[in-house]
């Protein structure tokens, strides 16, 4: 168990690190350009509040674990970005469609998996 949370928990830094960069590095109108037509249009700071979001759960996932100090951050890191995810699959649902919703609706599941298995399944101990 713990072998496969390090593995999701890895796997989710890098995806949320590089989610949340592209919010910083593109401005709101090319990922409007970028995303599908009919795709609901958030203000941009609340984009960029979101990304900022997105890099500081990705840290979250994997330096207090490996630190050791203060390892019950890291469940909340993956709750926090649970529920980040479980609104993006209701934007997304309102939006493009079910059918787009698939992808931001697993990486709930696994975020939320991730905060379970570090909360009671198997947690990291400090030092």
């Amino acid at each position: 168990m713990t072998y496969l949370l390090w593995i999701l928990q890895i796997l989710l830094a890098l995806l949320f690190l590089f989610s949340g960069g592209t919010k910083f590095y593109f401005t709101a109108e090319q990922m409007r350009a970028m995303g599908p037509p009919n795709q609901i249009l958030l203000p941009d700071l609340f984009i960029k509040f979101i990304g900022l979001c997105e890099i500081l759960g990705g840290i979250g996932l994997i330096l207090p674990s490996v630190l050791r100090i203060k390892p019950g951050l890291t469940p909340l890191a993956a709750l926090g970005l649970a529920i980040i995810t479980l609104g993006a699959t209701v934007i997304t649902i309102m939006g493009p469609g079910i059918p787009m919703a698939v992808v931001p609706f697993i990486t709930f599941i696994l975020c939320a998996f991730v905060a379970y298995g570090r909360w009671k399944a198997a947690p990291i101990r400090e030092r």
